[in-house]
């Protein structure tokens, strides 16, 4: 029989852990016992749970117990981490400790050491010599690099709902078509001036439907403005934008009447041959070739953008990042110091920005269509809050409540 006493700690009720941790035990081929239960009677009250995990199959201990670490679970008897040696570059020992997007320490020589850069999907190195430890991707672990193994010694901290709601709780992550929008948007452009009183950094992840719902210049203006302070998206979205900016039109569709204009299918490549010419975006507004839209004024404004080619692209425009691991390097360097995001139709960069950020930053998904939304929460991305509703009235309606909150 293999066993452990694990203890949890927190609103482990009204965020459902204590239920949720049970639930996993037995659904998994588990068994446990609860050993004291303490529960909290004012709001700011913590619960506490010391509970006997135990199961006969060693395979499936391994997997109940890596899953009630993600859930915030701690060993009642903490050792420092186990570390082993990479044998060779891009590889880690089997039993590696695979990293959640949550707070995360390690014990190390007896101390509690912070991941300051934590994202899901990873492994942890440490420096044994400096004490300090690095969430790293897997393809950039070094030969000789000590790597964490299992979960002895880690503490993983999730974010947990308070009895009553914080500020960014005003809805769960449920997506549904059918809730109070005007309320969403006015709790979100609240969310985005809190942080900015803060000086917190806003990110914005765009899709090409902000282009084709005739909201370039909306998201041009709140860059110009100063309420977005980077911008991620593909070649479509600045491809289309310029585009808008060079012709008016979007997929040749001209933005103010929707009529299709003749021989509008080339304008996105005329635009890419335009900036090309040009040598970079940059270089077209410095030479007054592009003189507004979205990447216009984030040029303008020295506001950092990346853009994340594809391989389904066009051209791409010379600002493009075509190797995805030189992108999803510099996705990452660019989101270390970002407070909240907003991912704004565009299911892949959504999902992979969702990957690269710890669930402390508040995040928002907006998207018409559900299946998007719900698969960052699929994905693990279980901080952010999901908007199902039409660009074309989402953006206007933000922008009108920033003006609002900011007179």
């Amino acid at each position: 029989m293999f066993t452990q006493r694990i203890i949890l700690k927190g609103h482990i009720i009204d965020s459902l852990t204590l239920p949720k941790t049970l639930d996993t035990i037995m659904e998994m081929g588990g068994d446990f016992e609860i050993e004291d239960l303490q529960v909290g009677k004012l709001k700011t009250d913590y619960s506490t749970a010391r509970i006997r995990v135990e199961s006969e199959d060693e395979v499936i201990f391994d997997r109940i117990m890596d899953i009630l670490t993600d859930y915030g679970a701690e060993l009642v008897e903490v050792d420092d981490v186990t570390l082993i040696p990479s044998q060779k570059d891009k590889t880690v020992p089997d039993k590696f400790y695979s990293t959640s997007n949550y707070n995360t320490k390690i014990k190390y020589d007896g101390e509690w050491i912070n991941i300051d850069n934590i994202e899901m999907d990873c492994v942890i190195t440490v420096d044994t010599e400096n004490k300090t430890a690095t969430c790293k991707p897997l393809n950039t672990v070094k030969k000789g690099e000590m790597i964490v193994v299992g979960r002895n010694g880690v503490k993983v901290t999730p974010p947990e709902r308070s009895r009553g709601k914080n500020n960014f709780e005003f809805m769960n992550s449920d997506a549904s078509s059918e809730k109070p929008k005007q309320t969403i948007i006015h709790n979100v452009a609240t969310q985005m001036m809190e942080t900015k009183e803060d000086d917190g950094k806003i990110l914005v992840v765009g899709g090409p439907a902000i282009i084709h719902t005739g909201c370039s210049g909306i998201l041009a203006q709140m860059i110009k403005e100063k309420y977005v302070d980077k911008l991620f998206a593909g070649n479509a979205l600045a491809t289309h934008d310029i585009e808008q900016a060079l012709y008016g039109t979007s997929l040749g569709v001209n933005i103010d009447d929707g009529e299709l204009v003749t021989h509008g299918h080339k304008h996105h490549l005329s635009a890419i041959n335009t900036i090309n010419k040009a040598g970079s975006i940059k270089d077209a507004v410095e030479q007054g070739v592009l003189t507004s839209g979205i990447m216009y004024e984030c040029v303008k404004n020295d506001t950092p953008y990346v853009l994340a080619g594809s391989i389904r692209d066009d051209g791409p425009l010379p600002d493009v990042i075509t190797d995805s691991q030189v992108a999803q390097q510099r996705m990452r360097e660019e989101v270390q110091d970002v407070d909240m995001v907003i991912m704004i139709s565009t299911l892949l960069h959504s999902v992979a920005t969702g990957n690269l950020i710890p669930a402390r930053i508040k995040s928002v998904c907006v998207d018409i269509n559900t299946d998007s939304v719900t698969k960052l929460s699929d994905r693990g991305s279980a901080q952010v809050i999901s908007i199902v509703t039409d660009i074309g009235s989402f953006l206007p309606m933000l922008l009108d409540e920033l003006h609002r909150i900011d007179k």
